[in-house]
Formats: structure tokens, C-alpha cells, sequence
């Protein structure tokens, strides 16, 4: 198995960085690892759990990667209003990545949770 993870994020990293995919409050801080002490609200990109998909005819994979949003906005509104303009970026849409070396087959967002963040003031939106 090749491990596709850092295409892969670097694929949704470009996508997410392209000119109105997400919400001008982000400003495009989008991260692998966040600077101490970043401004909110930013997109981070975490952990990708990679697992192989192999049949008679192809050498596959499946990854899921993780994308959360983090805000300190008052509620929900902003985070939630960020993870959506991540949907319409990437749910169902694989023609908006571009991983190199791979081809992306199917590209489905499987979870989303918003999230109270322990510090009493930050919200997250994880998918």
C-alpha cells in the first residue's frame, strides 16, 4: 500500500486556500499545525486514518481525514457557517481534488459534530 494522506491533505489544503471556498472571516488560515495563539476563526487539518482497499485489479485506499473548524464567536453561528462552506467545497465532490499520484474515486464527508471546546469559550465544528 502507497500511503496517500499527504497528497491527500495537500489536495484539501489547495481546495480549501482557493478563492471563495470558505467564508472571508477565515482569511485563509488554513493549517496543518496552527501557530500558537492563532487568530479564529482557522480550519485545521488533523489526523488521517488510511486504510487499505485491495481487490484483484486494483491497489486502493480508503482515508479519512479529519478537517475541523474552530471559532470563538459567541454559539455556533460562525463555525457552523464555515463547516458548511466545507461541504459545498468537498461532500460528494472528488472533481475538486486533486491528489497527486492518486485518483480520487469517491470523496463523501461521514461525519459532522459540533463541539463545545473544554476552555468554555471556543466552539469546533469536526468533520
Amino acid at each position: 500500500m502507497i500511503d496517500p494522506s499527504l497528497p491527500l491533505q495537500t489536495a484539501i489544503f489547495s481546495a480549501l486556500t482557493s478563492s471563495g471556498a470558505l467564508p472571508v472571516v477565515v482569511g485563509g488560515r488554513v493549517y496543518d499545525e496552527p501557530p500558537q495563539n492563532a487568530a479564529t476563526p482557522y480550519v485545521s487539518l488533523g489526523d488521517c486514518q488510511v486504510l487499505p482497499d485491495k481487490a484483484a485489479c486494483i491497489d486502493g485506499s480508503e482515508c479519512f481525514p479529519i478537517v475541523d473548524v474552530w471559532s470563538t464567536y459567541k454559539g455556533y453561528a460562525e463555525a457552523k457557517t464555515i463547516a458548511a462552506a466545507i461541504l459545498a467545497k468537498l461532500d460528494d465532490k472528488p472533481e475538486n481534488l486533486s491528489v497527486a499520484g492518486f485518483d480520487v474515486v469517491v470523496f463523501e464527508v461521514n461525519t459532522y459534530q459540533p463541539l463545545r471546546d473544554p476552555d468554555g469559550v471556543s466552539r469546533r465544528v469536526r468533520l
